[in-house]
């Protein structure tokens, strides 16, 4: 499953490369969200990924604090 392999990848990650991952997620879903607002955005689907691929970072950061 895409998304299974996706988490594997997230949890092989480093700390700074979660932190970098996020904040490149989260820039992705602004401009997501301008072109929605300028009626350029054709997959409007693409807007739920991104959001649940920003709570997959987070949860994964969210785990690796707590082990430490």
């Amino acid at each position: 499953m895409k998304n299974k392999k996706y988490l594997d990848d997230l949890r092989n990650k480093t700390d700074e490369e979660l932190k970098k991952a996020l904040v490149d997620t989260k820039k992705e879903l602004f401009n997501l969200r301008f072109q929605n607002a300028t009626n350029q955005l054709d997959n409007t689907a693409r807007i739920k990924d991104v959001r649940r691929n920003i709570a997959r970072i987070q949860t994964v950061i969210t785990q690796k604090a707590r082990t430490q």
